[in-house]
């Protein structure tokens, strides 16, 4: 198992240094100019333009400038943000807790749903169960995220009234959030009804942002099941009487949950590109609305820290999905 997880851990640091060269370079060939967005309608000089140009070093060479980069990441210094001129490492983790938050009600929104779906779908493979479920999951993972937001804050918010437009609780309730974590703030404030004002809010965002891993997570545990359920040791455990349960939960499951855990890992992503579009929808104030509006103000040093932050999260849970598939399959560590 340690050779294993060396081996996993061998291919991770390449992909870290590709991966802050790409986020380097993506950003040096967007359009427009920091310097000129900070000036705003004031405008610079030529004197002051060229005196902010060697503040910043971006009269430098660009191989100069990265490897400067790359030396503060690997100091833990993600820079310092052009606007707020605070660093990029504080501004990230101050509101990467309400992105957290979305996206693991999302992920567990997808799994509770996704999971039983596809075992009954597989269970009952032809029947109409089956077929309205892999409909609804092409329905739900063809949609657009905003077009599928704006249907249900119409739908819930407008027609229904059932659930709050945006933000994260109500304005009724104000209290100190040490964490950033809303849910367990409010706990932590003791305020009555501010808990279910913070799930009140959370309601529509994660079933927008949920939607789509729940399509893929049903779709693969449908396929795998199927798959699992035509071999020999399934119709000798049908022969010997077990329960269906026994059958279909622990020795099927099991079993198919290998391509289910990769799609689940490789939803993160899917869930961290999806945030963007829901926190601006729903007025969300995490990582998503922040590097939006970033990239609009030429903010180099968050958009680059923000991209990194994300990518090295994303491929830490491929790294521990790799190390689940060891834990439930032994022969892959053998491979």
């Amino acid at each position: 198992m340690l050779r294993y997880l060396l081996s996993k851990l061998l291919t991770f640091l390449p992909t870290f240094f590709g991966v802050t060269l790409i986020s380097f370079s993506f950003i040096r060939v967007l359009p427009g100019d920091p310097i000129i967005v900070m000036a705003g309608e004031r405008g610079l000089s030529d004197e002051r333009y060229q005196e902010l140009v060697k503040q910043f070093g971006f009269d430098r060479p660009l191989m100069e400038q990265y490897f400067d980069y790359l030396s503060g990441v690997l100091q833990g210094d993600l820079g310092q943000s052009f606007v707020t001129k605070r660093p990029v490492w504080d501004e990230f983790f101050a509101l990467f807790p309400a992105t957290l938050e979305l996206s693991v009600c999302a992920m567990i929104f997808a799994v509770l749903l996704g999971l039983p779906a596809g075992i009954i779908a597989a269970v009952n493979r032809g029947k109409l169960f089956d077929r309205l479920l892999m409909s609804s999951a092409l329905i739900g993972y063809s949609m657009p995220i905003f077009w599928w937001a704006l249907l249900l804050i119409i739908l819930m918010s407008g027609w229904l009234g059932l659930t709050p437009v945006s933000g994260r609780i109500s304005l009724l309730y104000f209290f100190e959030d040490p964490t950033g974590f809303m849910i367990w703030d409010a706990i932590q404030s003791e305020e009555s009804g501010a808990l279910g004002s913070a799930l009140h809010h959370l309601i529509l965002p994660t079933i927008v942002l949920g939607t789509i891993p729940l399509a893929v997570i049903a779709r693969q545990t449908r396929s795998a099941m199927l798959e699992v359920l035509s071999e020999d040791y399934i119709r000798t455990a049908k022969a010997k009487g077990l329960a269906p349960f026994q059958i279909n939960g622990i020795h099927a499951l099991r079993n198919a949950m290998i391509p289910v855990i990769t799609v689940i890992g490789l939803s993160v992503g899917t869930l961290l590109a999806g945030a963007i579009l829901t926190e601006t929808i729903f007025s969300w104030p995490g990582i998503g609305k922040w590097m939006v509006d970033s990239i609009f103000r030429r903010d180099y040093p968050v958009v680059q820290g923000g991209l990194l932050l994300i990518a090295v999260m994303v491929m830490i849970v491929n790294l521990t999905v790799d190390v689940l598939y060891g834990l439930i399959n032994p022969k892959i560590r053998k491979r």
